[in-house]
């Protein structure tokens, strides 16, 4: 049981218990939040801890508990209320109103006008040192701004408790680091922050304490210098899993990549220009860049959702003319999108369809049901897919579930080049390390994988090559010493692009 509230202390949950139906999630959680503390919140899928952050930011209610916020109770549900008491969730998937300006979605919903604030958002974007144009069409933003602009949402009302869900699930380690700069001075201010993140380098590196969620219950829980990386993972998962993905190959023999499977020459489109790129099979090449170096553009050219201008690309000796998605698939090339929610699932469709929906052109309409579900059914029990049934709707499921489904989809295409566009994002590390593994697995079976990842670990770790773009173009390439550093020079090594 927590103490009652002491000086500092912005944060208090109590006793916390919340059920759907009868399966309790949370159950009986409690846990304190100090001013200027940076707390890590941890925890599996389905841990609890995306229901616990959301009734402690009013959008769900609990069974039963306590909850206060800067010494006030928050009384009932609502979002506003949490706002008003100082608390502002900044979500993993950022929710933007794409017919409005960057400027009117940070300003949602405050007094004075959003044109009154714009000197106060100006400062705040200065300060956090990134990018963005306030006056640009929301629509137009990607993954990382979307949630730049949830992060200046919460700083922009001042905010004494913030929860950062996955914060940089999609940025670079340049905007990592001017997020934590940020961070630091909010701590240097009082601000506390729950960090929910399954990053355990990013943890160590901008929190003090730890807790631990597993089936609704706090298992772990003190300051984060006491715990190993080991023991946070053990005590997420119940069972000894290698921190952050394990070993760079584990397993891999550079005598098991074969002959040219994907050949790109010249390759141009919206966002890049000129890029060359081979992928043998079972290699695994990453894709390094920071975002807006043109990796995604690349690679939806690649699969024919955006049109090339200049350019050919060769799977097999084959030149693919032209190409759209379905040409692509029927040909081997497969695109896991960056975006699973926007891009990649239906969400309100079953889970067996959304697996099969690469392939449903093949499949004999008079067959295709029961061929769909026993489809489902195997990669279920392959990839150990957590969900009621295959009837369960995408929408129901975990991030690291979602993001399974999605690779199950593209896996029952049978691909012979696979792209794979941020892949771990927003995942734990149980979920991460499954999919390291059926990527390894993957290479070892002879598929050529193009892995776009903004997390540089995550390159190092699984890339027998790098390609690195930057400004859209070639920015340089790595095949031995392979490491963050040297992947990070070529990303960010010149202030201005030189295509001399």
């Amino acid at each position: 049981m927590v103490k009652e509230q002491a000086a500092g202390r912005v944060a208090l949950l109590e006793d916390i218990w919340k059920s759907y139906g009868a399966v309790p999630v949370l159950k009986g959680v409690s846990l304190a939040l100090e001013a200027g503390e940076v707390h890590a919140l941890l925890g599996g899928n389905g841990a609890g801890k995306s229901s616990l952050m959301k009734i402690m930011s009013g959008v769900i209610p609990a069974n039963s508990g306590r909850i206060e916020i800067n010494g006030r109770a928050l009384t009932h549900a609502s979002p506003a209320l949490a706002q008003d008491l100082g608390l502002y969730l900044v979500p993993q998937e950022a929710h933007i109103l794409p017919n409005q300006t960057v400027l009117e979605n940070i300003c949602l919903g405050l007094r004075p006008s959003p044109r009154s604030l714009r000197p106060r958002v100006e400062t705040l974007v200065a300060e956090l040192a990134v990018a963005v144009d306030l006056d640009a069409q929301a629509a137009s933003l990607e993954i990382a701004e979307r949630q730049i602009v949830e992060i200046l949402r919460g700083l922009v009302r001042d905010a004494r408790v913030l929860i950062l869900d996955e914060p940089t699930s999609a940025l670079t380690p340049f905007e990592t680091s001017a997020l934590f700069e940020r961070v630091r001075k909010l701590q240097g201010q009082g601000v506390g922050i729950f960090f929910i993140s399954h990053k355990l380098r990013e943890i160590r590196e901008i929190c003090s304490t730890i807790s631990v969620l597993r089936d609704g219950v706090i298992v772990l829980s003190g300051p984060l210098d006491e715990y190993t990386d080991a023991e946070i993972v053990e005590a997420m998962s119940r069972v000894q899993l290698a921190a952050d993905g394990g070993t760079a190959k584990a397993g891999r023999k550079v005598a098991q990549i074969g002959q040219p499977r994907l050949t790109v020459r010249g390759l141009s489109g919206e966002g890049f220009a000129d890029i060359d790129l081979d992928v043998r099979a079972g290699e695994i090449l990453g894709l390094a860049g920071v975002v807006g170096a043109g990796r995604t553009e690349f690679a939806e050219t690649l699969f024919g959702l955006r049109k090339q201008s200049a350019g050919s690309v060769h799977l097999e000796g084959k030149e693919l003319k032209s190409r759209s998605p379905r040409s692509c698939i029927d040909h081997g090339l497969v695109y896991l999108p960056e975006d699973r929610q926007q891009n990649g699932l239906f969400l309100e469709a079953p889970l067996y369809w959304n697996v099969s929906s690469y392939l449903i052109h093949r499949l004999p309409f008079f067959l295709r049901s029961g061929t769909e579900r026993r489809i489902f059914d195997g990669f279920r029990d392959s990839m150990g897919i957590k969900c009621t049934g295959a009837g369960q709707s995408a929408r129901g499921l975990s991030g690291g579930n979602q993001q399974k489904v999605l690779m199950a989809k593209c896996l029952s295409a049978g691909p012979k080049v696979l792209i794979l566009d941020e892949p771990t994002r927003g995942v734990d590390v149980a979920a991460r390390n499954d999919i390291y593994a059926l990527i390894r697995t993957l290479a070892g079976k002879g598929v050529a994988i193009v892995l776009i990842s903004s997390d540089f670990d995550e390159i190092e770790q699984l890339a027998d090559r790098v390609q690195v773009m930057a400004f859209g173009r070639d920015g340089g390439q790595l095949s031995d010493a392979i490491s963050v550093d040297a992947i990070a020079r070529l990303a960010f090594g010149a202030s201005e692009p030189n295509h001399a």
